[in-house]
Order: C-alpha cells, then sequence, then structure tokens
C-alpha cells in the first residue's frame, strides 16, 4: 500500500519511522524487476540508488531531512544528462555516453534528498508519440496487464493475448509514465516539445504536467526543438506535481531563458468553489479523428464545472488548424540544428570509416541515427535551404505568433483556464500503432497538445474516466502564461469529481506471480 502513496504521505510514514528510505527503495527495486517486461527503464541504478537512500536514512535518524522529496524514489527520462549514469535518448548514437554533470532538474532532486532508481525508455531523441522508436525497444502500456482492461478485452488463447494486445504507452516519454502507473516510482520527468509529456500521461492514466516555458532550467536536458522544450512532470496525482514543480522550479543562470524572478513553491489549497471560474472550451479542438467517447467526455466534463457554478464558454482559438503544420516544420528545422553537433568527433558513436572526414561524418549519422531522426534531419534542412528559408521557416514562425495571440485574446476575455481533450483516442494495440509511420502518427497525436508548446503555456493531464476497452483517457487544462498555481489548483478539484480508478495491475503469469491492487470508488466512467 505503501507503494500507492502521494508524496505527501509517504513524506510522513519516512518521518514517522513507519517506513525507511531503504526499505522503500528496496521495495521500489524488486517490483522493476518484477515488472521488467513494461521495458519502461533503460538503465536501473541499483547500487546508487541503495546508497542515496541509505544517505537518506541517517538524515531521517537525525531528524534532518531534507524537505518533502528526502528519501522519495523518482525517475529521469534518458534525454536528461546524469553525471556518472549512462544517457542513451534510446539512440545508437549516444550508446555508452556518460554525461560529466547533471541536468539542473536532475541536480535539484538529488540536492533534496530523491532516490534516482534509473533512466526511463523513450521514442528516439524524444521523436515519435508511441514510445516504440527507440532502440532498445517499445514500451508497454502497464494498463495491457491491468484487470480492467482484461476483463473489457475480448478473449483470446492465452499466449496470442499476451503477445497481441497489449497496448502503446504512448510518447515519447512513455517509460516515464510507464513507471509511475505501475508504482515502481513515486514521480518522474519527463520532457514536452509538443505533448511527449501529457499524451503518456494521458495513455497511462496519471498525472502528466507541461510548466510555463522557462519557468523549469532546461540545462542539461539534450535538446529537441530549444524553443518549446520544456522539462515535464509525471505524478500519480495533481498534489504531487505541484511538490515537484515546487522543487524544480526558478532561474538557473545555466539557461538563459528561465525566469529571473524567484519561484516560491505553494501548496494547493482545496477548492470547493469554482464559481468565480471561467472554462473555455475551443471549438478548433473538436478536431478530425476525435473518437466519439472522448467527446461525450468532453462534454460531461464541462457540464461538471457547469452544474458547480462555473461559467463554461465555447470560444475560439481559430489559427488551431494551422498548428500542426507550423510546428512540423519549426519542429524539423530545430532538429536539423540540434542533430549537428552529433558528428562521431567530440562524443557517441564514430563509425570506423576513415576514407575522409565527409565520409566519417555520414557513416557515424547513418548508423547512429534512426530512420526516424534521418527523416526529420532531411525535411528541417529542406525547410532551411537559402531558397526555402523565408517560404517555410518564417512564415511558420509568423503562423506561431498568430496561435500564441489567439491564446492571449482569449485569456484577455476573461477566461481563466481552457479544457480540452488531451489525445484523440484511448491507447492503441502495439501491432495497430505500428501500422503508420511516426511522421504519421506524431501528427495525428500531437494535434492537441503542440499548440501549448508554441505559445509557451503551462498545460496539465488530468486522467478522467476508463475507455470502454477499459483503459485511462484524460483531459488537458491549459493555463495563463505562469498561472500554474491556478492551473493545478483548478486541476485538484477536477480530479477530486472525477475520482479516477487506480489500475488493479496483474502481472502477466509466467514473469511473475505478484499481484498488485488498489481500488478507488469509481463514480465517473
Amino acid at each position: 500500500a505503501m507503494l500507492r502513496a502521494s508524496l505527501r504521505q509517504v513524506s510522513a510514514a519516512l518521518k514517522e519511522g513507519r517506513v525507511t528510505p531503504t526499505e522503500l527503495c528496496q521495495r521500489c527495486l524488486a517490483l522493476i524487476k518484477s515488472t521488467k517486461f513494461l521495458n519502461a527503464y533503460i538503465t536501473v541504478t541499483e547500487e546508487t540508488a541503495l546508497k542515496q537512500a541509505e544517505e537518506s536514512d541517517e538524515r531521517y535518524k537525525r531528524g534532518q531531512p531534507l524537505g518533502i522529496l528526502d528519501g522519495i524514489p523518482v525517475a529521469v527520462k534518458d534525454n536528461f544528462n546524469t553525471a556518472g549514469i549512462e544517457t542513451t535518448c534510446a539512440s545508437n548514437m549516444l550508446k555508452g555516453y556518460i554525461s560529466p554533470y547533471n541536468a539542473t532538474v536532475v541536480q535539484k532532486l538529488l540536492d533534496r534528498g530523491a532516490v534516482l532508481l534509473g533512466k526511463t525508455n523513450l521514442d528516439e531523441f524524444a521523436m515519435g508519440s508511441g514510445s516504440t522508436d527507440g532502440v532498445f525497444g517499445p514500451v508497454r502500456n502497464p494498463w495491457s496487464y491491468s484487470r480492467q482492461y482484461k476483463d473489457k478485452s475480448v478473449p483470446k488463447s492465452h499466449a496470442e493475448d499476451e503477445e497481441s494486445n497489449w497496448v502503446i504507452a504512448g510518447g515519447s516519454s512513455g517509460g516515464s509514465a510507464a513507471a509511475v502507473s505501475s508504482f515502481t516510482c513515486f514521480a518522474a520527468l519527463g520532457s514536452d516539445t509538443g505533448g511527449s509529456t501529457r499524451n503518456p500521461a494521458a495513455h497511462c492514466g496519471v498525472v502528466g504536467l507541461k510548466p510555463t516555458y522557462g519557468l523549469i532550467s532546461r540545462h542539461g536536458l539534450i535538446p529537441l526543438v530549444n524553443s518549446m522544450d520544456v522539462p515535464g512532470i509525471l505524478t500519480r496525482c495533481v498534489d504531487d506535481a505541484a511538490v515537484l514543480l515546487g522543487s524544480l522550479a526558478g532561474h538557473d543562470p545555466k539557461d538563459s531563458t528561465t525566469i529571473q524572478d524567484e519561484f516560491k513553491p505553494f501548496e494547493l489549497p482545496n477548492l470547493t468553489d469554482v464559481s468565480k471560474f471561467s472554462i473555455g472550451i475551443p471549438k478548433e479542438y473538436h478536431a478530425p479523428g476525435l473518437s466519439s467517447e472522448i467527446l461525450a467526455l468532453w462534454s460531461k466534463a464541462a457540464d461538471i464545472f457547469k452544474n458547480a457554478g462555473a461559467k463554461v464558454v465555447e470560444v475560439s482559438l481559430p489559427h488551431t488548424h494551422y498548428s500542426i503544420v507550423c510546428y512540423h516544420v519549426l519542429c524539423t528545422a530545430e532538429v536539423a540544428s540540434n542533430m549537428a553537433r552529433f558528428d562521431g568527433l567530440e562524443y557517441g558513436h564514430r563509425s570506423d570509416r576513415r576514407e575522409s572526414t565527409e565520409s566519417m561524418y555520414a557513416a557515424t549519422r547513418r548508423e547512429g541515427f534512426n530512420d526516424v531522426v534521418r527523416g526529420r534531419i532531411l525535411s528541417g534542412n529542406y525547410f532551411l535551404l537559402k531558397q526555402n528559408y523565408e517560404k517555410y521557416f518564417v512564415k511558420a514562425q509568423k503562423v506561431r505568433r498568430l496561435i500564441a495571440n489567439d491564446f492571449v485574446k482569449v485569456f484577455r476575455s476573461g477566461v481563466d483556464i481552457l479544457l480540452t481533450p488531451t489525445t484523440l483516442s484511448d491507447a492503441a494495440p502495439y501491432t495497430e500503432f505500428i501500422l503508420e509511420d511516426n511522421r504519421t502518427r506524431s501528427a495525428q497525436d500531437d494535434i492537441l497538445t503542440q499548440a501549448a508548446n508554441m505559445a509557451g503555456l503551462p498545460a496539465i493531464n488530468v486522467p478522467t474516466a476508463l475507455s470502454e476497452r477499459g483503459l485511462p483517457v484524460g483531459l488537458q487544462f491549459i493555463g495563463r502564461s505562469f498561472q500554474e498555481k491556478q492551473l493545478l489548483t483548478v486541476a485538484k478539484w477536477f480530479e477530486k469529481q472525477v475520482q479516477f480508478p487506480m489500475i488493479q495491475l496483474e502481472e502477466v503469469k509466467r514473469h511473475d506471480n505478484a499481484v498488485f491492487q488498489h481500488q478507488k470508488s469509481a463514480s465517473f466512467s
């Protein structure tokens, strides 16, 4: 039961001596081993984690814990640099690469006593929406092995069911989402460029927060799209996301894009009256491909706010239709620039080709990058060609400004929070997902999430209900810039109303015989 508790509950248990950091760490490590088939972790840092837990033990014995995160097991997506621990970005290009420094967010977690269990799986260089395109193989969604999903699945032979019926975790932070969902850690870091934290959070039934651009340092996060990347937070409840945000946010002299003002951590109030809030429903988010099930859920959520006294208004973000195309141009252009650093000279993979420097460059990049990464580099360089620069890149930047202005106008009109779907549907079976190529899938899966990145706004996925197939479905709240407290307060109120059921995770017997069960009343299904 301790592994399913919130951060505050576990922190209280640690202070009272009901459990020690070492015991907690050992339980999480054992669970990582028994759920290894999920492929959520690339690297498990068992020795380092146990050493950090022992140090936390000593601090608690002295009555001097470093704060609420002291002794709490966490995981980090494998595109954040970690000193002395391999950082691969799930790519052959960085296999074996060990960073000499920690990303700022990782260092902040360690400074507050958190116990780092390992590095989580992802799409190669975070390019994807399924966590299926990394060199270490796809991440399996823990809900594939839940009682809720199995009870609704069409019966097949047991072996066939196991191998063909599992669903994707979403991406690109699928490993972090799966790790939190399967109780192997209490919180995890992801990254969010166009929805890479919120998408897997929706599919895995956890909370996924994308903070305002500039609120959390990107230093040490291996860049995908510098102007949109933000470290993301994955937890099992909104309160826990606020705790992590309070520990990670603030100015970093190593990242010039972070805010200069001091960030003050906050505790979320227990909101009882939402009548002062205006909730906007953007009509353009009724996107092609949106499932009738999610549309009904979105409508039901709006009714919850309306019935509680909040003002619910339909709003328009007229340039939404152009956003995914605009995002694709800007994303690939920045990818082409960022990936230029991987040339086989300074770090990472180097080809054995010796005919010339140029042939070594070319062979290194062909061997090190997968088709998805090479495809985005190719597209980006095309958009950046002298004859195309004005026509594509500059025009996309102008459209980006229009998209950002749409949000500004809506928030100036009196709307406090926007309520939208996070994904078009629940998680797809892996066998179906891989029928379409990465670019097609990403264009579909990012359509509801990437506009918040282009506008730099905070957004959060809140798990809302189970689909007819017994899989999680989430809704997205988008807030005003740097108004995380308001966004999370409303999200916490909504979370309390829907009472999302916790996963009843039945490990496949051939992997492990343990059964982990935990259930909440599901009044919203």
